[in-house]
């Protein structure tokens, strides 16, 4: 009963929220996100980190079809279920300060997003986790389609065309594998199961990895995030970036490792080695933007190549590093996100040379931004040391040579976030700098929260380590124990 409270308290507050008018509609969707959090530190609490499924339902949906409504949480998306209800809050509350027409819908979209989302992470049913997928993608459309900029609906349609391709390959893997399954039911545990054999699962691969890697997106599949993240409404940008991206990393996890570990083994060698272009591609791209919310949208797609590295090298460490990392480029994307949101509303530019001596007009606004940049190029003592530690240390495990490369995330991230940080932060005002004002209100609470965390994330990760760390490792042994058996 838990975990329906949890999957669909944000469905009842979308509807309720729809209904409301102006400013009432901003604090019902905060008021819902805030008691969705709170559902969620009680699941925590009752929480046994080991490698057992808990909280589960399991009710008959289209029973001719063998279709249910299964869902439950391990370790693995107890962490998915925090970043997205603690986030929520934090990105519903960063837009306070913007008056969006149609606050109602705005709002409501947001909380059907987000039930969309709960169900991606907590489905055990197929046909069920399809059904997620594609209802967190539905709203984020509208949201950026809508209130986003001027070039919208070019940028969202060929996003739009991205991410339906991807759902599509997915979806006849999804019907391959029940059609495969004796049982004919989309039950995850019975995909587990099948004996599939190397060609079947060479190409169930590709149809599970295209999907995932678009939504995250690694390289090549990455040409729809710049432009989308730069059009999208600040809200629009967190979701997507912060909590949305994370459906792929975690679909590859739960869906593509486990269900065809042989296929994974026959191209894990592709899969790296796209994942090390891109962090390599991403960072040189990084360097030459003009337009700091570009720069970060390129300096993400480099951190989830290392993300997706540490995945592919199969260990431990890498999908533990993954766990920690999910959390921490969640946080530090939307604290990052939020800042060039607050320049930009003041300023009406993110051009980086158009700016320069914020710090002396807005010293509040300069620390709190210089804490979540360190974070996000991973200095020790903030949250995003351990991860990328972690992923590091096992992709170079798997290949030395990709493991010195993708090293260079750490330096080519430093340089150019740094350098971003100095022109924007440093130096002397200008005409068009001298007049802005330091954050207040809500801003101090949202990036207030946002430090705290990258502190204490770096601080004391363990937590987060203990509470995954069964369930990676049952995981990595079905894989293993499959492997061995494979035809």
């Amino acid at each position: 009963m838990e975990l329906l409270i949890l999957i669909f308290l944000p469905l009842v507050g979308a509807l309720i929220t729809s209904l409301l008018k102006g400013g009432s509609a901003k604090v019902s969707a905060l008021g819902f996100a805030l008691i969705s959090l709170c559902v969620t530190i009680g699941l925590l609490t009752q929480f046994t980190p080991d490698a057992t499924t808990q909280f589960a339902v399991n009710y008959p949906w289209i029973q001719q079809l063998g279709i249910n409504f299964h869902a439950g949480i391990d370790g693995i998306s107890m962490i998915t279920v925090i970043l997205t209800n603690v986030l929520m809050p934090l990105i519903i509350l960063s837009s306070f300060k913007h008056e969006y027409k149609n606050a109602n819908a705005f709002y409501a979209l947001i909380l059907f997003m987000q039930s969309g989302l709960l169900l991606v992470f907590t489905a055990l049913d197929g046909f069920l986790f399809y059904i997620g997928w594609e209802a967190a993608l539905i709203p984020i459309y509208f949201i950026c389609a809508m209130w986003g900029g001027k070039d919208r609906i070019k940028v969202n349609m060929k996003f739009f065309v991205y991410t339906i391709a991807g759902s599509l390959f997915m979806l006849l893997g999804i019907i391959y594998l029940y059609l495969q399954n004796p049982a004919k039911n989309f039950d995850i545990n019975a995909f587990y199961a099948l004996n599939l054999d190397s060609y079947q699962q060479g190409w169930i691969f590709w149809a599970f990895f295209i999907a995932f890697a678009i939504k995250m997106p690694i390289f090549p599949f990455h040409t729809w995030q710049p432009d989308t993240y730069t059009e999208a409404p600040a809200p629009g940008t967190m979701l997507l970036s912060g909590i949305m991206l994370k459906m792929g990393i975690y679909g590859v996890i739960r869906w593509l490792l486990p269900i065809v570990p042989q296929g994974v083994n026959d191209w894990v060698c592709v899969a790296m080695i796209l994942s090390v272009i891109g962090i390599v591609y991403a960072s040189l791209i990084a360097f030459t933007q003009k337009d700091a919310k570009r720069l970060v949208a390129y300096s993400s797609i480099a951190h989830v190549g290392l993300i997706s590295a540490g995945i592919f090298a199969l260990s431990t460490q890498g999908l533990q590093g993954v766990m920690v990392q999910m959390l921490s480029h969640g946080i530090n994307v939307i604290g990052l996100f939020f800042v060039l949101d607050i320049i930009s509303s003041r300023l009406h530019t993110n051009k980086i040379e158009e700016l320069g001596g914020l710090a002396k007009v807005a010293p509040k606004l300069a620390i709190t931004f210089l804490i979540i940049l360190l974070g996000t190029v991973a200095l020790p003592g903030t949250n995003g040391f351990i991860g990328e530690f972690l992923l590091l240390f096992s992709v170079y495990n798997y290949n030395s040579w990709l493991g010195l490369i993708a090293g260079l995330t750490i330096i080519f991230g430093a340089v150019y976030m740094l350098r971003m940080y100095q022109k924007v932060m440093l130096g002397e005002t200008n005409t068009l700098t001298i007049s802005f004002t330091d954050i207040k209100g809500t801003e101090k609470g949202v990036l207030y929260t946002i430090c705290v965390l990258i502190i204490v994330m770096g601080v004391y990760p363990k937590p987060i380590l203990h509470l995954s760390e069964a369930s990676v490792q049952h995981l990595l042994e079905q894989v293993n124990q499959k492997l061995t058996g494979v035809n």
